[in-house]
């Protein structure tokens, strides 16, 4: 393995950004060369990092001049819009995490689990999925795998935290009316069924995401989905009712052995005991939960679940830096 591999961290002062340099330190890839990009306006923040202290850069067209093998973008749209593919120019391999490059026909969409064959397939550019599709397709694949998913419909209950520092604010600070600082309606004792832009067919940009992402990550170009994301007031970790029809009968026991035996899953379903997944055992953890697994007598081979998982972490951080490993290792 080299171990002078040089990786740029973009947006390294924002919440994901944070969030990577720390699962970077957990999974102890110390051996790497790293340094820290960010905005003009925090440029020269301090960061404690691997028991170093570094200073981070202003990011700019000249940044990846230095050779950087690769990089992984934190810092939104706008700025991956335009510095990805100066990057990838100067071949760093980039593993981004905005929405810019996903739906991209050439840009593999990748969740480790799931597709990581689609890895090698990259261009210069690699795409972190939505985070609330990253957590969906593990058990879906899992499932897909032996019984041939036919339909999907996700009800999402999404934490503030996916919407970044002011969406967490805005809660903590039970905002409401002009104090508003994220949201178009106070979060506080609120659920908001309105995440990203609404769209001329009336769904939101999110919603579409989860559609369009879970088709691409699964290589079902023409699997029925529909979606109705809602943001919810738990500052951290993405809840999902998913209910599946799947091609064929199935076994429920043998659902949940599929579910228990995929990496990166956990089951909690003890209905008996009150066990099923919870923001708050999810939080801090790289690992999907799933629970309420149960069949859905409305159609013939249908099938509940509820998926819980970090949005930060695994919807995020994390599968980037789960990417970062496989280049790595290949």
């Amino acid at each position: 393995m080299n171990k002078n591999y040089k990786v740029a961290i973009i947006g390294a002062t924002g919440l994901v950004g944070r969030t990577v340099l720390k699962v970077l330190e957990e999974r102890n890839l110390s051996y790497l060369n790293y340094t820290l990009f960010c905005s003009n306006k925090s440029a020269g923040t301090k960061i404690k990092f691997f028991d170093t202290t570094y200073i981070v850069c202003e990011l700019n067209e000249n940044s990846f001049d230095e050779g950087f093998d690769f990089a992984i973008f934190c810092a939104g749209g706008s700025t991956s819009e335009k510095y990805a593919p100066i990057a990838a120019s100067k071949g760093c391999i980039v593993v981004d995490n905005s929405s810019i490059f996903r739906m991209e026909p050439e840009v593999p969409l990748v969740v480790p689990e799931v597709n990581p064959e689609d890895i090698s397939k990259n261009k210069g550019i690699i795409a972190n999925p939505n985070c609330s599709t990253i957590q969906a397709v593990l058990p879906l694949k899992a499932i897909d795998d032996k019984y041939h998913i036919k339909r999907i419909v996700y009800s999402t209950y999404q934490a503030v935290s996916g919407a970044g520092r002011f969406g967490i604010e805005d809660l903590e600070n039970k905002s409401v009316g002009k104090n508003l600082k994220k949201f178009p309606h106070s979060i506080y004792n609120n659920c908001i069924p309105h995440i990203d832009i609404f769209m001329p067919d009336g769904y939101t940009k999110e919603e579409h995401k989860m559609i369009d992402e879970t088709r691409k990550i699964l290589n079902k170009p023409n699997l029925p989905i529909t979606a109705t994301t809602v943001r919810v007031p738990v500052v951290n970790c993405h809840g999902e009712s998913i209910n599946v029809e799947l091609e064929e009968d199935f076994d429920i026991y043998d659902i949940k052995i599929l579910l228990q035996n995929f990496p990166g899953i956990i089951v909690v379903d003890d209905p008996d005991k009150n066990y099923y997944p919870l923001a708050s055992q999810a939080d801090g953890n790289d690992e999907v939960f799933v629970g309420r697994i149960r069949r859905d007598f409305s159609v013939k081979y249908g099938l509940n679940l509820w998926v819980v998982a970090d949005n930060l972490r695994k919807g995020a951080a994390t599968n980037a830096v789960q990417i970062l490993e496989k280049l790595i290792e290949n």
